[in-house]
Formats: C-alpha cells, structure tokens, sequence
C-alpha cells in the first residue's frame, strides 16, 4: 500500500473522467490537489478571481461537450466562487466545483471564532443541483463518484464537493480502488420509447403548422445535424432559447433568429403542434403562454428533455418525452424517413412551404430596418457597426462572446450565428463581467482559433484584470469594449422613470437628471498594454474594421476601446419587447 492523499486521490478520479483542465487559483489547503493534477499533465488555469474560474469552467463545459471543473480555498475562495456557480448553475452548465474546508475538528459546525470558516456546503448546497462535506479520506472515492453521477443526472449544473484540508494534503496508506465512469454512472445517452417517437412523428406530418422551438438541450447533445434532418423533413420553421441561438445555422430558410421577436411571436402563434426540445420554456421563452405562444388547447406540444422534472413546468404537454435529445430528433429523423414523402404528401405541405416563404420576408424586412443604423457614420461611432465589423472581419466558426446590458442587445441584433454552438453568454442570468473569462475558457476550448468578445465598458469593469490571464495562457482573444461612460441600460430606465415627456422628445436627460448612471474615463487600450496585450482606440466607425484586423493580426489578446454615441447606444434595439418580457402574460 502507498501513501496517497484525499487530493491525489480526487486528481486521479478526474483523469479517469477525462479531465484536461481546472480552473481555479493555487492555495496550500489544496496543495494535495493541486500537485497530483499537475504531476499527472492535467492543466491548471489559474484566473485572477475565483469568480472567473466557475466561468471558465462552465464555458468550457459548454463549448467541448466535457466535464467543466474549477476549485477555491476554504472561506474567501469560497465565497468569490459563489457568484460564478449561481451563474453556471442557472445556465445548466455541466460544472463540477472541488473547494477545501478547515478540518472537522473546527468546523461543521463551525466552533465559533473559526478562521477562513463558514457553512461552504450548506450554502453551495441552495444554488447548485448537489453538495457534500467529505468527513473522511476513507469517503474521498465515494462522494466524488456520486458528485460525477449528479452531474451527468439530468439537467447540466453544478455540483460541489468539500474536502477539508486535512484530507485534501494529509497522507494516508491505503489501497483506493479507482473505477472506471462506465462502472458508477450512466455513459450512454438515454433512448426514447419507440412508441412515443412514432407519436410524434405522426402528429408532426399531420400537423398544418409544424415548429420547433430549440434551447440549449440540443447543444448539450451536440444534434445539429440531427435537428436539422428533422427541420427539412418536416419543413418546420426552428425557434430558440436566446442561448441556443444557431443550432440551425441562421442561413438556414427554416431558422428563425429570436432577434425577430415579433415574428417569433407570430411563428408559435401560427403554429398547431409544436415540438419543444431540451427547453423549460423560461422567462426569456416567454413561459410558452399567450398571447406569444398559442393557446394550448389549440395547439399540441411535445416537449422531450433528458430531466423529467423540467416537463410541463411551464406549459402542459400533450407528448412528454424523457431522453437524450440527440437520440429522439435521431430516431425521429429515421421514423419520418421510413415513411418516405410523409410530409411531402400531407396536405398541408405546400401551406407549410408558403408559409416559411412567408417569414423570410418578415425577417428581410426587419433586417433592412436595422440596417439603416449603418448608414450613420458619425462620430462617435453608433454601436450597430461593432457586431457587422466583427462578422466581417472574424471568422465564420469564431465564437463570439457577449457581456453587458445594451451592448449584449446591440451584438445579437447585429449578429447572424452560421456555425453551431458559436455564442457565449449568460442569457439566463444577464451577469456583468462574465464575459471577460468565458472568453479565455472558449479560446482555451478551441485553440488555434480566435474569440471575439463583445463587452460593455461596465461589463469589463467587473474583471479587467483578466486581460493579464489571457496573456499568460496564449488566449487568442480581442476584447471589443463600446464605451460610452453610463450604466446605459440602468439610465434609460430612469430616465422613463424620472422625465418620461423630455425622454421621449430629446431621447437623453442632463447628468444631473438622473440618479448616478454616469461613469468617468478608463483608457481601455491602455489598460491593455499595460498587462501585455494589444491595445487600441477608435470613435470613427471608418476606423473600426481596420483596428479590428490589426488586432486580430496580433495573434494574441487584444483590447479595442470603442467610443460609442451614449445616446445611440441607450436606445438598444427591441428595447420595448424586452420590457414585456418581465411582465406576466396574460395568457393562462
């Protein structure tokens, strides 16, 4: 028997797992941890905040399909660790979070008077899908398989395991037995009931007006292609979640981009029967009730998810389907497929195709109207030419990262997603400065590849000294920040609050008439150098694309200071749609 550690033992777990990276920052009450990782070549990316590693973690969950992992030291590593898995956890992000704890002599219950002690697992335990407190290296191997089972249980989160520091450094002579994950959880996708995917296929060639609205369950299953067999079969317009956004290509004559929030409106108005994919149908989703969705009653909904607990939470459904959503729109392709020209042959497939016709129009037209903003070459730049330069100048496959109230809304309306699982943001949470290492965990999740990452200037405030992390690790990233000195979002509520009439006839109020919205100067292109990057500044908008190239050229991380119009960049497209948004339907 050797002597091992509680955290060689937890490293060598991981690697069974398939692990290559955690996140999080070294401290001794892991060292046990943290030095078995690095002996056996699994990388540690170290942030400058806690907060970061979680992010990092969950983005790299997100884009890699992997277990994404991120450690803290006992008390006030803890404690910054708890706004990023709040975040990861309300994405449905697969994150597994491994912090220390002082030992069990002091603390659960804490003592009184403890140092660096608080109820870490008692309080991670109400935010994520799962936490425990190792009280004995002889439980080490345990509640780390059973951490891992709750993971891939269900809806992707986070789950959190405890080790006290004693057992995370202290060794012990023991024989530990390390299982394969094969022999503790499940690691094959969960198949449908037959009978139930010949249902929906029925009903969905029957159907007048088939849809599919899509969330980020397609993604966690990596069905693209399948959804997009599924789509042409059916000739089935496919909406999203706002963080699904490109699971079909938005080229595609059958995607219909959430930007277009009155035709998707329309879509699942128009629709008799729709299908409903690893989505809980959420706030953001419009709760999947009129007057934005059609009233149940007159319009059949399968709903398949791979969490059981997530069917018919918000809107009843007619089919409820429990499963790996890859492996229904799977073996739903191949159903429509046995009943060749199915869907060709049903009455209304020629409606279907008129109707699809129909929204290419619409979005055309929306699109010519936004398009208009780009017309307005002034000084300082109007915040629609930052996302079209971007798409111009990046890649197609580059992903693009969006962090900020007003300047999140500017990059979507202006951005078209042609490459799956290309976005990055937290859509369900809306947290500021998240952005700035979800980039570095995409550009660490695709190496080679360059990330655009779109940010407001308060948004960069929360963590600007991330930009020192992407230069340590290589992260090809190029910060585009649209300054404009306001908490924009938050002043245009006020100002409708405060002056509704002067709002509406002069569009902006003086300083002085609103309650603290207004920020001073940061250089961020200074700011960037000074930790090692690229750093640039523009306001004409003619100026734009070619800092953006000379950035891009830098091969490494880059930050290019946009000043926009502080006016322009308050009145966000769709601002109105939004608003409603937070209020309840009226629908039942």
């Amino acid at each position: 028997m050797a002597e091992v550690s509680g955290g060689e033992v937890l490293a060598r777990m991981l690697q069974r797992e398939g692990v290559e990276k955690v996140f999080g920052i070294i401290d001794g009450t892991y060292f046990g941890f943290y030095s078995a990782l690095h002996r056996l070549g699994i990388e540690i990316v170290t942030p400058r905040h806690e907060t970061s590693a979680a992010h990092m973690a969950g983005a790299y969950a997100r884009l890699t399909g992997r277990l994404g992992v991120c450690m803290a030291s006992n008390g006030p590593g803890v404690a910054n660790l708890l706004p990023g898995l709040v975040v990861e956890q309300a994405e449905g992000n697969r994150v597994l979070a491994i912090t220390s704890a002082r030992r069990p002599g002091i603390m659960y219950p804490d003592r009184g008077g403890s140092y660096q002690c608080f109820d870490q697992s008692g309080v991670i335990s109400r935010i994520a899908k799962w936490s425990a407190a190792v009280s004995s290296f002889e439980r080490v191997p345990e509640l780390t398989r059973k951490a891992l089972r709750q993971s891939y249980e269900g809806r992707p989160g986070v789950v959190h395991l405890d080790v006290p520091e004693n057992i995370m450094n202290g060794k012990v002579k023991a024989a530990v037995a390390y299982w394969e994950p094969h022999q503790y959880r499940n690691v094959t996708a969960q198949s449908p009931v037959p009978a139930q995917v010949a249902e929906a296929a029925r009903l969905l060639v029957a159907a007048e007006a088939p849809m599919i609205h899509a969330g980020s369950g397609v993604i966690h299953a990596g069905a693209y292609e399948a959804l997009r067999r599924v789509a042409e079969l059916l000739h089935a317009p496919v909406t999203t979640s706002w963080a699904a956004r490109g699971v079909l290509p938005e080229t595609s004559e059958l995607a219909i981009p959430m930007p277009h929030v009155k035709l998707n409106h329309k879509v699942r108005n128009d629709s008799d029967v729709a299908l409903i994919l690893g989505s809980r149908l959420g706030e953001t989703d419009w709760w999947g009730k009129m007057p934005y969705w059609r009233d149940p009653a007159e319009q059949k909904t399968i709903q398949v998810d791979l969490d059981g607990a997530m069917i018919g939470v918000n809107r009843p459904a007619d089919v409820a389907i429990v499963a790996d959503v890859g492996r229904f729109l799977t073996m739903l392709a191949e159903e429509l497929e046995r009943t060749q020209g199915a869907g060709e042959q049903a009455s209304g497939f020629a409606a279907r195709r008129k109707r699809v016709s129909g929204y290419g129009r619409a979005m055309q037209k929306d699109r010519a109207g936004w398009d208009k903003a780009l017309e307005d070459l002034a000084t300082p730049t109007h915040p629609a030419h930052v996302a079209t330069a971007c798409q111009a100048v990046f890649p197609e496959d580059t992903v693009l990262v969006a962090d900020g109230g007003n300047a999140t809304i500017w990059a979507m309306f202006y951005h078209r997603v042609t490459v799956p699982n290309t976005v990055v943001s937290t859509f369900k949470f809306g947290m500021l400065g998240a952005g700035m290492a979800q980039a570095i965990a995409a550009s660490l999740a695709r190496p080679g590849k360059p990330v655009c990452c779109i940010i407001g200037d308060g948004a960069f405030g929360f963590h600007p000294q991330e930009i020192e992390t992407a230069v340590r690790n290589n992260a090809q990233v190029i910060y585009i920040v649209l300054c404009d000195r306001q908490w924009g979002m938050v002043k245009m509520n006020q100002q409708f609050m405060l002056r509704p009439f002067k709002t509406m006839l002069f569009k902006h109020l003086e300083p002085h008439e609103t309650i603290k919205a207004d920020l001073g100067e940061i250089a961020f292109d200074d700011l960037a150098r000074s930790m090692g990057a690229h750093g640039e500044r523009v306001a004409d908008p003619r100026e734009l694309r070619p800092a953006l190239e000379r950035a891009l050229a830098s091969g490494g991380c880059a930050v290019v200071h946009v000043d926009v119009d502080p006016v322009k960049h308050m009145w966000a497209p769709g601002l109105i749609h939004f608003k409603k948004m937070h209020e309840e339907p009226k629908g039942a």
